[in-house]
């Protein structure tokens, strides 16, 4: 019997084949489509974005390792270091090491281990960029226990990294601390400032006195190494260096035994003693209470330093540089204003009183009693209060103004450090008008012949105001610089008549020979001249002042000493001061005490 194919099946079978081939003809166009997709890919990674994953790639393996200059030393005029470097070490990260997230559980540890705020480390890091190449530092000054700990937790710490590195260093401590000022990281306001003129996260800078006004010649040049790391980190080669410039040394006029005589004479009182030479303007020594420890910003100052800085009445106020009443030294100025004037003639003779009343008001002498007759030497020599109340009304508000503006008040005396000094204050009707809406009074000019009322200058405007008779008649440009090619033109001719100037050195002379100023008529010295003076400030105790000067007939060294609500008078607690500098001066002696005050009535 004939068989016959069955058509149902058939069919059937021509059906599952027809699926086959459109499940592979499918199958290929997705592969087809796959391969097209994965090479294309690959095509524009490789060609269009070649450049930039081939960067990528060398930032995996490629670190650049920054290397900061050392900065340029401080020195003194005889070439001794002020400041100079010390190595430390210092945690870096290295941002690109790990992904944000595994970050985030490294710094915890990393923060406990360095007792420092997470805070702090997260915004550096962030600041930095998590994708940064670059080693970007988070603390300073570690000490050895921290050093090991990070080696023994450095499993737990990948690319956290510990690096030497030269640190400010200051061999005296405190000395000179508001001259020299000191270092510390810039903040962000700082950065933004300064990127423009190379300045990077991270860049050390001074933050006050010599470190700052010469921080261009102290920085140095950034330097670094570019090197290639194994996945771990470890470096496999350097690829190129460039080496860091260290920064020029500053040498400066002061010298570090005055100086460290003129901070033990002042001792702990509050104050300041200025040092300088009346022919060049050149700054001796510079000293001002309470001072501070410019190595705690060095490296990372903690929250217990630093609030025992804070319990000190203004530790980084340079009292040197402040104005205050300059009380009876001020009547130098007094005396060449009513010679100068004409209004005086260098023979005056005047009576001298209890008190003398202006507008109602009783002005009194010091003594509360007086001195009799006394002409400009002898006033000088008493400073007797009641003959430059007379002077300063006989001839005027306006020559007393002028003239005191002449010798530097009311302006900045020109030295480094100008961000610190206050410019004083010379009053005018027209200054008392705009501040306190009243007329200037009589009353008002008796109290500045005296360097009292409004007036205010610094004891360096005071010391350069007593150079002007030690030097014949010149004002000088105080300077720290011991090189300063401006401060050649180290004096201006204050035009003075011959006769004032032999008043103002015979006046001063006898202030130490017989007068308020007899703590500096020692055999320890040469023959010296000077003034006291006592600044009333109620309702706390007066400031006392002296400025005195050595050899009387060829003077080498100006020096005043200001005691800042120190009480007594000029002539017994600051005149001592003056003479413990002086000795260490001409004698090279070191005394091993604050200078004590002694006991005497004085201006």
């Amino acid at each position: 019997m004939a068989i016959t194919p069955n058509s149902s099946l058939s069919q059937q079978s021509n059906r599952t084949v027809g699926r086959r081939y459109q499940s592979l003809i499918v199958l290929l166009v997705i592969t087809v489509a796959l391969l097209g997709g994965i090479g294309s890919r690959l095509a524009y990674l490789q060609i269009a974005q070649g450049d930039r994953n081939r960067q990528l790639a060398d930032n995996n393996r490629i670190r650049l390792i920054p290397r900061q200059p050392e900065r340029g030393k401080i020195l003194d005029r005889k070439g001794r270091i002020l400041a100079g470097s010390r190595l430390s070490y210092a945690v870096f990260l290295w941002p690109i090491a790990n992904p944000q997230a595994k970050w985030s559980s490294i710094l915890p540890r990393l923060a406990e281990v360095l007792n420092i705020p997470l805070k702090n480390v997260e915004e550096r890091l962030k600041q930095a960029g998590y994708g940064s190449p670059e080693l970007v530092r988070i603390a300073r000054g570690l000490s050895p226990a921290q050093v090991t700990a990070l080696a023994e937790f450095s499993q737990e710490l990948e690319g956290v990294q510990v690096e030497a590195e030269a640190v400010r260093n200051y061999p005296y401590g405190d000395l000179a601390a508001h001259v020299l000022g000191y270092t510390g990281e810039m903040n962000d306001e700082e950065l933004k400032v300064r990127q423009k003129a190379g300045y990077r996260l991270g860049d050390v800078i001074g933050q006050m006195g010599v470190e700052s006004a010469f921080e261009s010649q102290l920085r140095g040049e950034w330097g670094g190494q570019q090197v290639e790391v194994d996945g771990a980190g470890r470096v496999l080669r350097v690829l190129g260096e460039k080496p860091a410039r260290a920064g020029n040394d500053v040498q400066l006029t002061i010298d570090l035994d005055l100086q460290r005589s003129a901070e033990r004479a002042l001792g702990n009182r509050k104050g300041a003693i200025v040092a300088l030479d009346p022919r060049n303007g050149a700054v001796l020594a510079m000293v001002s209470r309470p001072a501070f420890d410019p190595n705690l910003f060095s490296t990372y100052i903690t929250d217990a330093q630093w609030q025992q800085l804070q319990s000190q009445e203004f530790p980084f106020v340079n009292r040197a540089l402040q104005g205050y009443p300059p009380a009876s030294t001020f009547k130098i100025i007094t005396t060449t204003a009513a010679l100068e004037s004409g209004k005086f003639s260098p023979d005056t003779v005047l009576g001298t009183y209890p008190y003398v009343e202006v507008g109602g008001i009783q002005f009194w002498d010091w003594n509360r009693a007086g001195f009799g007759p006394l002409g400009f030497v002898g006033a000088m020599a008493w400073s007797s209060d009641t003959f430059f109340y007379q002077i300063a009304l006989g001839m005027g508000d306006q020559p007393l103004i002028q003239w005191t503006r002449k010798y530097g008040f009311g302006q900045k005396t020109g030295i480094e450090l100008a961000r610190e000094e206050s410019a004083g204050l010379v009053p005018d009707e027209t200054w008392k008008q705009a501040e306190l809406q009243e007329p200037w009074y009589a009353g008002d000019t008796v109290n500045m012949s005296i360097g009292q009322g409004y007036l205010q200058a610094s004891p360096l405007q005071t010391a350069v105001m007593f150079a002007v008779p030690a030097n014949g008649g010149y004002r000088v440009k105080p300077h720290l610089l011991l090189d300063n090619q401006d401060a050649r033109n180290w004096r201006a001719s204050m035009n003075l008549k011959a006769s004032t100037v032999a008043i103002l050195d015979e006046g001063l002379r006898d202030v130490v020979v017989g007068g308020t100023g007899q703590a500096l008529n020692v055999s320890t010295i040469p023959p010296a001249s000077g003034k006291s003076g006592t600044a009333e400030d109620p309702p706390r105790e007066s400031h006392t002042w002296f400025g005195g000067y050595a050899p009387f007939n060829k003077p080498e060294i100006v020096v005043v000493a200001f005691g800042e609500n120190s009480g007594g008078g000029g002539g017994a607690v600051a005149a001592p001061m003056v003479r413990q500098v002086l000795e260490a001066y001409f004698n090279g002696t070191q005394a091993q005490a604050p200078a004590p005050s002694e006991n005497v009535t004085s201006d």
